[in-house]
């Protein structure tokens, strides 16, 4: 039996999806949820995070081998922007748990191919143009602050960093211009990746949902990407091996906010009122 996340409809909701208002309780809430969601189906979960976890490993590894090893830091801290994508299987486990749907890996991954086609896709990209941006900026700030001849090896650049003026200059504007980008793809990946793994709506939508959710709950949510964020530093330091748990956590609690954050459609009172009338037979 085909699974009805792979039945691709033509549609899109003629109303823009509403935002509710949450506390911090919803937040640990969710939190827990993910939780449990990680111990019914652990073997998803670790499957997930070592995706992401390896990944991250190759990424730092090919910088040493191309003799750019001073960029792993960066790159490590970019690589963290794209893990909402990564996610996306996660975010189908905990959907299909929510709806008693039968959990295989055939109908998870297949879900995950079938985004090819649909909005997901460009969403993605701008998480990959982000990490883009992200990188080049790390260029421009390294050549302002340290110079052109930066030590090209890891601890080289490490004492250079912690060891000069400049180096910390470096470091405290480097991680300021980080914040605010991480704050940016936060507020418009946080919920536009499940709402588009669950409905057919452009990307653009549910980027603005996303910045809505986040307006409208500013503390709730800025509490959750502190969360995020202190989980991923923990997770990369030990070289990327915390990710295999910290991933899976944070992908299923998401989608848990996100249910928390947006009515679904159709089935909350206030959404059923603000669907168009039928038209009339004449």
């Amino acid at each position: 039996m085909t699974d009805e996340r792979t039945d691709i409809g033509t549609e899109t909701p003629k109303t823009a999806p509403r935002v509710r208002t949450i506390g911090a309780g919803e937040v640990v809430d969710a939190l827990g949820q993910g939780l449990s969601d990680f111990r019914a189906a652990p073997l998803f979960g670790l499957f997930f995070g070592g995706v992401y976890a390896v990944g991250g490993m190759l990424i730092v590894l090919c910088a040493a081998a191309l003799d750019v090893g001073y960029l792993s830091y960066p790159l490590a801290v970019g690589f963290a922007l794209i893990g909402p994508f990564v996610a996306v299987g996660l975010y189908e486990v905990s959907r299909r748990r929510e709806s008693g749907t039968a959990l295989d890996w055939r109908g998870v991954l297949g879900v995950i191919v079938a985004q090819r086609k649909r909005e997901l896709g460009w969403m993605a990209f701008v998480s990959l143009f982000i990490l883009v941006v992200w990188m080049y900026q790390v260029r421009i700030l390294i050549a302002l602050f340290i110079g052109l001849r930066a030590p090209t090896t890891l601890d080289g650049f490490v004492s250079v960093v912690l060891g000069t003026p400049e180096g910390l200059m470096f470091l405290a504007v480097g991680h300021v211009i980080g914040a605010a980008m991480a704050l940016v793809l936060f507020s418009l990946t946080v919920v536009s990746f499940p709402l588009l793994l669950e409905r057919e709506i452009d990307f653009v939508t549910a980027m603005i949902t996303s910045v809505r959710a986040v307006v409208t709950n500013p503390l709730p949510m800025i509490g959750w990407a502190f969360i995020i964020m202190i989980l991923l530093m923990i997770a990369i330091a030990p070289f990327f091996i915390g990710l295999f748990l910290a991933l899976p956590i944070l992908g299923h609690t998401t989608w848990h906010l996100y249910r928390k954050l947006v009515a679904s459609e159709g089935k909350d009172p206030e959404d059923r009122a603000a669907q168009p009338a039928p038209p009339q037979a004449i």
